[in-house]
């Protein structure tokens, strides 16, 4: 009985390390591998930088008044279309009393001359209709009461201009009807009626009642890095992305780059513009953010391949191609224009040549 007993225990012993033997064996096997076969493609490459900025009008006019006032009423409000003289706004003179005093007294002191001058031109004519006198004596009378019916209209359109900005013989033309003075549309007017304006002169750029761009013609502000802004010119093909608008881009194309650039964040920056080439009837708005993709270089329909599958070794390039049952040769290649993702083949490989793709491990 204990020699059966004593027999098991060693089966049981040499069974047990047995099993780790081959558990540890069967553990530091390296896995089988595989690679999945790949080919060349032929697509467009493109070499892009980008720039963040945003989408403007490419004029924008700020609407001012050239007299001091209050605003009495707008006729228009952000979004309006208007062509050039359009209404926009009305404004309500308060006169400066030195001013207006000078001009009441003037009026009067003109009607007294009128009055004067109505007197000696009636005591005259009279003398001139008896023939007491003759026409050239009569003559002065005469044209100093015309002077005066003029200095009294003259004073009275002063008077008027003071008190409401506008004069009798010019009404239509007044300075207190602030008009457009081009045709767009109205982006903003920070204005309500009740405020009080400024007139633009030396001193003052004066108050904004309104301002209007005109939209189907919109241009991209941006900047670049000082790294980038070496590589771009003038006339360069720009692909604009627009936030707000997914899934359409639009073509543009460089048209400034500063001569002077900004530090911003500690780095230097260099300001962009580029005017949209669009055609179609998409509406952008101003202030709009966009990407713009400046084209560097390009290739239409090469040959490629995902850098992937490339090795790189110093200033030279190789692939490995399938040769069958998995095996591989290491051949060098040619190549040119990258985009960092895929790189355009100038030799070295065709369309339908067999490459190492990515590895497959194969437990056994």
């Amino acid at each position: 009985m204990k020699k059966i007993i004593r027999i098991t225990l060693i089966v049981a012993l040499l069974g047990v390390f047995g099993y780790t033997l081959f558990f540890l064996y069967d553990k530091n096997q390296a896995p089988e591998t595989s690679y999945q076969i790949e080919t060349a493609e032929t697509r467009d490459i493109l070499l892009e930088t980008v720039a963040a900025g945003k989408v403007v009008p490419k004029q924008e006019i700020l609407i001012k008044p050239v007299v001091s006032g209050i605003i009495d009423k707008i006729y228009v409000e952000a979004g309006d279309i208007v062509q050039k003289g359009d209404l926009i706004a009305r404004i309500k003179i308060i006169p400066n009393m030195v001013s207006l005093n000078n001009a009441e007294n003037r009026v009067k002191q003109a009607q007294i001359s009128l009055n004067n001058a109505q007197i000696d031109f009636d005591r005259n004519k009279q003398l001139y209709d008896e023939e007491v006198i003759s026409y050239a004596t009569f003559q002065p009378f005469e044209l100093a009461l015309n002077n005066a019916k003029l200095e009294v209209e003259a004073a009275e359109d002063n008077l008027l201009i003071i008190k409401e900005g506008i004069s009798k013989s010019a009404s239509s033309t007044s300075n207190t009807l602030v008009r457009s003075t081009i045709e767009g549309m109205i982006l903003d007017v920070p204005v309500e009626q009740g405020n009080q304006v400024i007139e633009a002169n030396t001193f003052n750029e004066g108050t904004t009642i309104a301002s209007i761009a005109d939209l189907g013609k919109m241009i991209f502000e941006g900047f670049l890095d000082e790294s980038e802004v070496g590589k771009v010119k003038e006339g360069m093909e720009i692909i604009l992305t627009i936030g707000a608008i997914q899934d359409q881009t639009f073509p543009a194309e460089l048209e400034y780059i500063a001569p002077k650039g900004t530090e911003k964040d500690g780095a230097m920056q260099f300001e962009i513009k580029a005017p949209l080439l669009k055609k179609d009837s998409t509406f952008i708005r101003a202030g709009y953010s966009a990407n713009a993709s400046i084209v560097l270089d390009k290739r239409e329909q090469v040959l490629a391949l995902n850098e992937r599958l490339i090795s790189f070794e110093k200033d030279s390039a190789f692939v490995f191609i399938h040769e069958g049952n998995q095996r591989f040769t290491k051949t060098p290649i040619q190549t040119g224009l990258s985009d960092g993702i895929f790189i355009e083949i100038l030799g070295g490989v065709t369309l339908d040549t067999e490459l190492r793709g990515k590895m497959i491990e194969l437990n056994k």
